[in-house]
């Protein structure tokens, strides 16, 4: 049965009726539909752009698809009816279009130096065989590839690029020659800039920004997603690290202390920005409101937070928001998110792949 909602559509704003037949939406009227909402402020639903289903609490790999389904309801439960997994260590595509489970953008596993990353999650390669293993886990996803492009080296005792700079230039060239986009973890001042000139499609973190940096990452199109949920843990890592590497905690501190202004001046340049809590591991599922009341807090207004969790990330991700013939996702609120954002927290109805979740 189809069915119709009537309420202020955002981005428009404007008080539209819309009818949801079987996955898509349409805008001309539908005999007998079933009306599941009638008033409040509908939109597309949420994305989280950086999540890993298949890492659990704990940074270990999950151990199957009931595990991973169950991580993807946290989320659609909370009203985040797409998810791009930025590197998992074990595969599912069995879920990509699975009803109750959001649309799934997928990378493949992490492609990572040796020793250089967190054990049992990404591929290890030396620098040789980077652009192989890059061909390969474009295969393994769904038009994403998942670079570490930093991580502590322990000789040099603080945060240090995982190989040279022809070589990252040349994992971005191989994924992109694989039909894939390159997605970058990157907490450093050194890393960001190498992979941001080496062509990568997004930037994850970005504590390492530098105000030339962000303007060429607006030059290029570049997107960010800042995972500040992540960023607010680096006290417990330079905690855990100042003892054998005061230098790294120390760096870490400074890269977290700067953060929301370096967010808010890559929004204030045009830099595209993404919310993303990367979920698994070490954050749990579930928390996409809080990642937005992070990125507001930090300056950037509400609708362009909605905007960065909503219809602009569907757009990127190629998951069509609520137009004539886009993808039947949506949310209700009962207030106005744009005057109030943390009324994203508490969804009123829940709409997935044209079938009600709540």
């Amino acid at each position: 049965m189809a069915l119709h909602v009537r309420g202020v559509v955002l981005p428009d704003g404007e008080v539209r009726d819309l009818w949801l037949v079987g996955d898509r939406v349409t805008f001309e009227p539908v005999a007998d539909a079933e009306t599941i909402s009638d008033g409040g402020w509908i939109v597309p639903g949420l994305v989280d752009a950086h999540c890993h289903l298949g890492i659990a609490y704990g940074a270990k790999p999950i151990s199957g698809l009931d595990q991973a389904r169950e991580l993807s309801h946290i989320d659609r439960d909370a009203g985040v009816l797409a998810l791009r997994d930025a590197g998992s260590p074990y595969p599912y595509p069995e879920l990509d279009d699975e009803p109750g489970v959001p649309r799934l953008a997928r990378a493949g596993r992490h492609v990572a130096a040796p020793r250089r990353y967190l054990r049992d999650i990404g591929v290890e390669v030396a620098a040789d065989e980077v652009a192989a293993a890059v061909t390969a886990q474009a295969k393994a996803g769904t038009g994403w590839v998942k670079l570490v492009g930093d991580w502590i080296d322990r000789e040099v005792g603080d945060l240090a690029p995982s190989w040279d700079a022809a070589t990252m230039t040349a994992a971005v060239e191989a994924a992109h020659a694989a039909g894939a986009r390159a997605a970058v973890h990157t907490f450093s001042e050194e890393g960001v800039e190498i992979m941001v000139r080496a062509g990568v499609d997004s930037v994850e973190h970005g504590t390492g920004l530098s105000l030339d940096l962000i303007d060429e990452m607006a030059r290029r199109g570049t997107a960010l997603v800042p995972t500040m949920i992540n960023i607010r843990t680096f006290g417990k890592i330079a905690d855990q690290a100042r003892e054998k590497f005061a230098g790294y905690a120390d760096h870490m501190i400074a890269l977290r202390d700067r953060f929301p202004e370096v967010v808010l001046a890559a929004h204030e340049a045009g830099v595209p920005i993404y919310v993303g809590t990367d979920a698994g591991g070490g954050i749990r599922h579930g928390l996409a409101a809080e990642e937005m009341l992070y990125l507001h807090e930090a300056g950037i207004p509400a609708v362009d937070v909605l905007a960065a969790a909503s219809w602009r990330a569907r757009d990127w991700l190629g998951f069509p928001g609520l137009v004539e013939g886009g993808l039947a996702d949506l949310v209700v609120y009962d207030a106005d998110p744009r005057a109030d954002l943390r009324v994203v927290k508490a969804p009123r109805r829940i709409v997935l792949r044209g079938a009600v979740i709540r």
